[in-house]
């Protein structure tokens, strides 16, 4: 058998070819009319007729793998790499002496410099699997299909890159990986070079090598640029100038997206295409920028050649020179300008114009995103959001371990938000995403929950340590490495369990993905881990998180019941908090919601919360069931004393009534009396209780001579039954007052809003 058929890899015209039958979804043939039943059974559907009868076309949805690696496929070919295999896989033989031993590479892309080698699996389902035996098997044939490779496409550094769609990359699988020398592309990690492909074109070809191929040499390069060097802020910098076409080779943007996750902290919004096209249009029409683009040139701390000139001006610090900028991939970092540049890419003055340049010289990140940051404060260009990522990612190597922390609790926020396997996936608002009534969940809110918490260790002044996290590393990485698939993996939890309502976000009376249910779900799971921990019951910086994970799912589920079941008058309760208590009302309900299943589960302070904490409702429904009380017995007293004058009082109540009252008054004189000496008039009209007034209000011809058109809410007009129904609001509201007369009663937000509804109606009613 024959080595690789390297006629495979097409170019130019079979390229567009090639290209157009990458882009479909369907695969379509023409059969005969009577083969198609069989066809229909094996899973095709019929998408056209001919002219003759005899022949019908079919067309099948592609596999998810082959979907997958069409995507990889066309990602390349956009980023410019002009030969690529022009059908799903290649063969590549892998051992010389025998050329039947041959390996299946998904996509194979080569350009001028490079080539790469793309292995793809995917999953119709988000799902956790190991691979360690497929990379293992594949790191032993490795060095030889890049022998086999740069055989035939001499000159180019090759690299490996291992892409997955939908599954859940163990982190044992991650360092097989790198161990192999090869790159792993996430699903974030091919929407981020997909949609940079899309915005640059074949320029965004410098950002992914610079990526796979960083501060690895760039060949045929030259590298010497005139130059002046000089001082400012602190800083050694050079001013030159530069065609656009050599930068753009060894320079970087910072993105802030996760497939720079590992180069925190990242600083850059991904380039608007329509800017970009208007930059490029600009530029082919002969225009220009005067201003400079601000770079930091990473040396690794060897700093720049620069070879000074003879010739020099006393009279200042500033000196002139030849300066020899590295021929390495990423090695300049692009701080301002990425527009200007990449408007500059597949322009007709890539290589003929020269373009201004600022240089500093191994600037911290920090260092180049306070720079950011400070050019593009009066040009308001950074939006609040990102800028609150910045100012987090600015404190990611603190010397203050506080800010340490505050910095990784973010990066758990814009996982969160940002990895393809999180269940709040495209949940989150970051950078500048709009918010929708799905997209309702702020990095803010999640990093409040966060620090409430006590995953994460927390520190006083001149970094004492006040408590320890049960998930921290005393390293950002290394306990981010730890938490983020232990959260992940608990939030898929809640998902499975309680998926319709996971969908609603903050619609339809959601409870579960909108700020202040999330934040109740994280801190409820601080909870559970807060307790197994104390008990000896988990470890979770040394356990394995699926030996652990069956205890913690054990406590969740009553929270998920508790969820699934709630009732339309339980979510108007809870949604209907306002203010900080909500955030506390939400966490307290779904401890209760566990502790109440679960009775080990006793969290410090619950017990007290319910007897207490809620009680935000009872003054403000206190003091309007006093006046609603009031206003009834004035509009009885107005109304009756009209009609009947001075003996109102007998001519209008039952008799009953009015002994009872007349005898609790008499008994109140006598005493204030008896004690004080002193005599006082209390009306009996003061001892009339509210239930009485409705029996006064419906005594006799009452209701139809005075109070038929006062007491009746417009709402209950229509209600039947006559006027006892029509009046049981009375009753009602008693109810209430009665609950309330108890010290331990909180008034639910159901009640409080049916009171309010009372007392707002019965306050625009005259007293004549």
């Amino acid at each position: 058998m024959a080595r690789t058929d390297w006629s495979q890899v097409v170019y130019d015209k079979q390229l567009a070819t090639a290209k157009s039958v990458h882009k479909k979804l369907f695969v379509t043939q023409k059969i005969l009319a009577s083969e198609l039943p069989e066809y229909i059974d094996a899973g095709w559907e019929k998408c056209k007729d001919y002219k003759s009868p005899k022949y019908v076309g079919i067309a099948k949805e592609k596999p998810v793998d082959e979907q997958f690696e069409d995507r990889i496929w066309l990602m390349f070919a956009g980023m410019g790499f002009y030969g690529l295999n022009a059908e799903n896989g290649i063969l590549i033989s892998y051992d010389f002496s025998n050329d039947d031993l041959k390996e299946r590479i998904g996509v194979l892309a080569v350009d001028d410099e490079t080539a790469l080698v793309g292995l793809c699996h995917a999953s119709e389902a988000i799902i956790e699997k190991s691979f360690a035996a497929e990379i293992t098997a594949f790191s032993d044939k490795i060095s030889g299909i890049r022998k086999e490779v740069l055989k035939q496409f001499p000159g180019r550094k090759l690299k490996f890159i291992w892409a997955s769609h939908n599954f859940i990359m163990n982190r044992r699988d991650l360092a097989l990986l790198d161990k192999a020398g090869m790159a792993y592309f996430s699903d974030t990690t091919v929407e981020y070079y997909t949609d940079l492909a899309k915005h640059l074109g074949s320029c965004s070809r410098y950002q992914l090598l610079g990526s796979l191929f960083a501060n690895q040499e760039i060949k045929n390069m030259d590298d010497k640029v005139p130059a002046i060097q000089g001082k400012m802020g602190g800083y050694t910098y050079y001013s030159f100038s530069i065609e656009p076409e050599k930068l753009l080779k060894i320079g970087y943007v910072l993105h802030r997206s996760e497939a720079n996750k590992n180069m925190m902290p990242t600083y850059q919004r991904l380039i608007k295409k329509k800017r970009l096209q208007e930059v490029r249009s600009f530029i082919n029409d002969g225009g220009y920028f005067p201003n400079s683009i601000i770079i930091s040139i990473d040396t690794n701390g060897k700093g720049l050649v620069f070879d000074q000139s003879a010739s020099k001006v006393d009279s200042t610090i500033s000196k002139i020179g030849i300066l020899h900028i590295p021929k390495r991939y990423r090695s300049a970092y692009i701080i301002d300008g990425q527009h200007r540049l990449y408007g500059y890419s597949d322009s007709l003055y890539a290589e003929t114009n020269t373009i201004p340049v600022v240089a500093f010289v191994d600037l911290e990140r920090s260092e180049q995103i306070k720079l950011f940051m400070d050019i593009n404060e009066n040009q308001k260009a950074v939006p609040k959001s990102l800028r609150v990522t910045l100012n987090a990612d600015m404190l990611w190597e603190s010397p203050d371990f506080s800010e340490q922390r505050q910095a990784l609790r973010s990066k758990i926020a814009q996982m969160l938000g940002e990895e393809s396997t999180s269940p709040l996936n495209s949940r989150i608002v970051i950078g500048e995403n709009e918010s929708t009534p799905t997209r309702c969940i702020t990095v803010e809110a999640i990093q409040s929950a966060l620090k409430k918490c006590r995953f994460f260790d927390s520190y006083g002044k001149k970094n004492v340590l006040q408590k320890e996290g049960t998930f921290d590393c005393k390293d950002n990485q290394e306990t981010c490495d730890l938490f983020y698939p232990f959260i992940e993996k608990c939030l898929l939890y809640i998902r499975e369990t309680c998926l319709d309502e996971w969908d609603k976000g903050d619609q339809d009376s959601g409870m579960l993905t909108m700020n202040r249910g999330i934040q109740a779900v994280i801190r409820v799971i601080d909870d559970v881990v807060n307790m197994l921990v104390e008990k000896g019951m988990i470890q979770p910086k040394t356990q394995a998180l699926d030996d652990m994970f069956g205890l913690i799912q054990y406590y969740l589920k009553p929270l998920t019941d508790y969820i699934n079941n709630l009732n339309a008058e339980q979510r108007k309760d809870l949604r209907g908090y306002f203010g900080g208590g909500a955030d506390t009302r939400f966490w307290c309900a779904y401890q209760k919601a566990i502790a109440d299943m679960r009775p080990d589960f006793v969290p410090d302070g619950l017990e007290e919360f319910w007897q207490n904490e809620t009680k935000i409702y009872n003054e403000e429904t206190k003091s309007m069931l006093r006046e609603i009380e009031a206003k009834v017995k004035l509009l009885i007293s107005e109304r009756l004393g009209e009609y009947f004058g001075d003996s109102w009082l007998i001519k209008g109540l039952p008799k009953n009534i009015y002994t009872r009252a007349k005898g609790e008054a008499d008994e109140a004189m006598y005493v204030h009396v008896s004690s004080t000496g002193e005599e006082i008039d209390i009306p009996i009209w003061d001892y009339v209780t509210l239930p009485e007034c409705k029996q006064i209000i419906l005594n006799g011809k009452n209701w139809s001579l005075f109070f038929e058109d006062t007491f009746v809410r417009p709402e209950e007009a229509n209600l039947v039954g006559g006027k006892d129904p029509k009046t049981d609001w009375i009753l009602r509201v008693n109810s209430i007052s009665n609950k309330l007369s108890k010290e331990s009663y909180s008034v639910p937000v159901d009640e409080y809003s049916y009171v309010k509804s009372i007392y707002d109606w019965l306050m625009g009613i005259l007293v004549f």
